[in-house]
């Protein structure tokens, strides 16, 4: 090799290929707040610990049951209860991050 820079990583391409393609869209990225950190980090404390609280009360639910069929039932519920959580953990996120922009 003729020039001494190290061999970049799959990843450290990706990245430089967003910012590029960012650029060229006119995309303008800011770096986060302290308030928007500290927004997030709240919001997601409190989901996890909201997902771990769904998590029990589940498997105690799981634990009292022995039929299939409320056993699928609970199954289910318990899923759209961890999507509905994550989505809204989600758009908190965002919405904390969209803050004071």
């Amino acid at each position: 090799m003729a020039d001494d820079k190290p061999l970049k990583s799959s990843y450290e391409l990706a990245m430089e290929r967003f910012q590029k393609s960012d650029k060229e869209a006119g995309v303008e990225r800011k770096p986060a707040t302290e308030a928007q950190k500290a927004a997030v980090a709240e919001v997601q404390n409190f989901y996890q610990a909201k997902l771990a609280e769904l998590e029990i009360l589940h498997q105690g639910q799981m634990r009292q049951r022995l039929e299939h069929a409320e056993r699928d039932t609970l199954e289910d519920h318990y899923r759209r209860e961890r999507e509905r959580l994550t989505s809204e953990r989600d758009a908190k996120i965002e919405k904390a991050r969209q803050a004071a922009d």
